[in-house]
C-alpha cells in the first residue's frame, strides 16, 4: 500500500476545513474553545468521525450538542470548500488521547520514584 492514500488525505483536508468552519461559521456564544483533533474516514467515505477535545471539560455535553446541531451547516460549508462525490455524515467524537498520555506519562514517572 502507498504511504498517502486517499482517505488519508481526505482526513487531512477535513479536518482543516471543519476546525476553520466551527471556527468561523459556528456564532453560538456558548462553545467553548475546541480543537478538531483528527478525522478518521470510513472506507467508503461515507463517515467522517470527527475527534474534537474541548479546554473546559465540564462543558463537554454542551459543546457536543451545539456541534451536534451544527452538523448541517457544516456539511454544507464542506460541500462548497470541497470537491467530493459524497460529502460524509458527521459524527463527533471527544478525543480520550490527551488523557491517555497524562495517564501514561504518571505511570512513568511512579515508576522512576520507586527506582
Amino acid at each position: 500500500m502507498q504511504p498517502y492514500k486517499r482517505t488519508q488525505r481526505l482526513n487531512i483536508l477535513l479536518r482543516e476545513e471543519i476546525a476553520d468552519i466551527i471556527m468561523k461559521k459556528i456564532k453560538d456564544p456558548r462553545l467553548g474553545f475546541i480543537t478538531v483533533t483528527d478525522v478518521e474516514l470510513s472506507s467508503d467515505l461515507k463517515i467522517a468521525k470527527v475527534f474534537i477535545s474541548i479546554m473546559d471539560e465540564k462543558d463537554t455535553e454542551l459543546n457536543i450538542d451545539i456541534l451536534n446541531s451544527a452538523k448541517t451547516l457544516i456539511r454544507n460549508e464542506i460541500s462548497k470548500r470541497i470537491r467530493i462525490k459524497h460529502i460524509p455524515t458527521i459524527e463527533f467524537r471527544i478525543d480520550k488521547s490527551a488523557e491517555h498520555g497524562d495517564r501514561i506519562d504518571q505511570l512513568l514517572r511512579q515508576i522512576k520514584e520507586k527506582e
